[in-house]
């Protein structure tokens, strides 16, 4: 099977690139969708923390929750993310290179209606959003300070 997965180098170390992701606060700040936080399991991002957060535009909000399925610090974070009626799994996958990384970030259908969708046609689906959560990642962890 052909899985499409968004890709980007940053010059950021894995290391600053998990820092960005092991701080839930800055959720939507490289989320696509995500609006705001509401609450941060304090062991974020352990194994069965808990994000919970709102997508959408006020006052058009939708609370949602993402749940840590597989963590290891500076290399992959697996999330359970919801937005009712439907679940998708993320994984983000950081490779050092150099003095940088490489980003790869994935997603797929975990619940129905979504899943009776072909995963090539998920894949190009989120492919736009996913390239654009990258994008958002490393600016963060770049912490760049000119345009």
């Amino acid at each position: 099977m052909v899985v499409i997965e968004a890709h980007r180098d940053t010059s950021a170390s894995a290391s600053d690139v998990w820092s960005v992701l092991a701080n839930g606060w800055l959720y939507p700040s490289w989320v696509v969708g995500a609006s705001r936080m509401r609450a941060v399991s304090a062991d974020w991002p352990a194994v069965g923390s808990r994000l919970h957060h709102s997508v959408g535009a006020w006052p058009a909000l939708i609370d949602d929750s993402t749940e840590v399925l597989f963590s290891e610090e500076n290399r992959e974070l697996r999330l359970l993310a919801q937005v009712a009626p439907t679940k998708a799994i993320v994984r983000l996958r950081l490779e050092p290179r150099g003095s940088g990384c490489h980003l790869q970030m994935s997603e797929v259908a975990a619940s129905a209606p979504l899943t009776w969708v072909p995963r090539m046609a998920q894949d190009l689906a989120v492919l736009p959003r996913n390239l654009e959560c990258l994008r958002r990642l490393s600016f963060l962890a770049e912490r760049n300070t000119k345009p």
